[in-house]
């Protein structure tokens, strides 16, 4: 891909390549926007195919935390750094990773405070540990936030509420299908909730260990991944990787709602949210959905240190943010995620026209 040219497209500020011979690190950070604050983001650990591949990931990814923040109400701006590599095999030689990790806290502490990084897909708290021995850019350490993973998953549900409010009329879970695509960190509390609210549980994930879990603790049925876009269902929760709404998942969807954990669900916003909204399936904007985590690590910054109680306010109110744009959305016509990216953008511009910062014409 010709880096320059997305970044140009989408207003990037800097993408940073890093690499350490001794340790084998490669990671790579893209920071979209700081006119909100720095850059905060995860660092997500994956076996990308190519360079070029995680790459785009990291565009894609750092400029969905710029809008999840921005609609989050947070001084923060949008960054992201993905490692390419294998997560399973260092993590199984103790002094490796931590060699690992603090050189990649060593490359962050010269960033000076643009970038900050947590815990992503394929990262742990303890990573963040060894980080954090290299520099104070990072959140989601033990005694503070800890793993955002529940918090996340707390504002996916409050998303699907708000999503069958919006349908239905009712935030009355009991007895709703919710298929749920991915039984990780964020995948498996979410189910906890759910079920908590007697929601019915379709469940897959390419970890069997995973799936049996969820089906020994939640009731849940267990279907293959390839089965779980046509699952019957009411709601198609994704909280996987990104992208699984897409040409060949469209057609065979029989739910009423998409709304998730993970990033990016749409594999392109504008055709595939057209496709959806024609098939009339109602798509909550993941940025807003999955914003739980990033707002609960955010309170590790605030002033007095870190509360959970203040953090689990702002997460439930994006129930109400996300009620808000459905209505919007139906009212007019328009995409929900059109109406969510403009929320956001007027609040960047707003900041960007106090602070004086130049805006491309």
């Amino acid at each position: 891909m010709d880096a320059f040219a997305y970044m140009e497209k989408y207003g990037f500020e800097q993408l940073c390549l890093f690499h350490d011979k001794g340790t084998g690190l490669k990671a790579i950070t893209a920071i979209h926007n700081t006119v909100l604050g720095p850059a905060l983001g995860g660092s997500r650990f994956w076996n990308y195919s190519s360079t070029d591949e995680a790459v785009e990931d990291a565009l894609r990814l750092a400029r969905g935390m710029t809008y999840k923040s921005a609609l989050a109400g947070l001084a923060l701006g949008g960054g992201k750094t993905v490692i390419i590599g294998d997560y399973a095999t260092l993590r199984k030689d103790p002094i490796k990773r931590e060699a690992f990790w603090r050189a990649f806290g060593r490359y962050l502490e010269g960033m000076n405070g643009r970038y900050i990084t947590a815990e992503d897909v394929g990262t742990s708290t303890q990573d963040m540990v060894y980080i954090h021995m290299e520099t104070d850019y990072v959140v989601g350490l033990p005694g503070r936030s800890g793993d955002p993973s529940p918090y996340t998953a707390r504002g996916v549900f409050n998303s699907i509420r708000a999503c069958f409010k919006h349908v239905h009329g009712s935030d009355d879970l009991a007895g709703k299908v919710i298929a749920v695509q991915g039984i990780g960190n964020v995948g498996y509390y979410l189910c906890k909730y759910l079920h908590e609210c007697n929601a019915t549980l379709i469940v897959t994930d390419v970890d069997s260990e995973r799936v049996e879990r969820a089906v020994a603790e939640f009731g849940a049925k267990a279907v293959s991944p390839g089965d779980i876009y046509a699952a019957q269902c009411d709601l198609y929760a994704p909280c996987a990787l990104g992208a699984t709404v897409n040409d060949e998942t469209i057609p065979q969807f029989k739910c009423k709602i998409i709304c998730g954990g993970a990033n990016n669900v749409l594999k392109d916003a504008q055709i595939h949210g057209n496709a959806l909204q024609s098939k009339g399936i109602i798509y909550a904007p993941d940025y807003l959905a999955n914003s739980g985590g990033v707002i609960n690590v955010s309170y590790e910054r605030a002033e007095g240190g870190y509360s959970e109680e203040a953090s689990l306010r702002d997460i439930e109110y994006i129930y109400t943010r996300m009620l808000d744009i459905l209505t919007i959305a139906n009212a007019s016509g328009r995409l929900t995620y059109e109406v969510a990216d403009e929320m956001a953008e007027q609040r960047i511009e707003a900041i960007r026209a106090v602070k004086g910062i130049y805006t491309r014409k």
